[in-house]
């Protein structure tokens, strides 16, 4: 799994991190996504797949 994140389509929601904590982070300033591990482990693969549906401005990609 290979995941990456559209920081200009971010909205700020925080769903990546509700949903993934140990792969996604938001920016102190403005909440925006930052991708903390781009190469998650099959046990967090559930997760991220949840935090990239959860997203309301669609800005995670998985590429499996």
């Amino acid at each position: 799994m290979k995941v990456t994140v559209d920081q200009d389509k971010c909205v700020s929601s925080g769903q990546c991190v509700l949903n993934a904590a140990d792969v996604f982070d938001q920016r102190d300033d403005d909440g925006v996504v930052l991708l903390l591990n781009d190469s998650p482990t099959s046990d967090q693969a559930t997760n991220v797949r949840n935090a990239a549906a959860a997203c309301p401005a669609l800005a995670i990609d998985i590429e499996e």
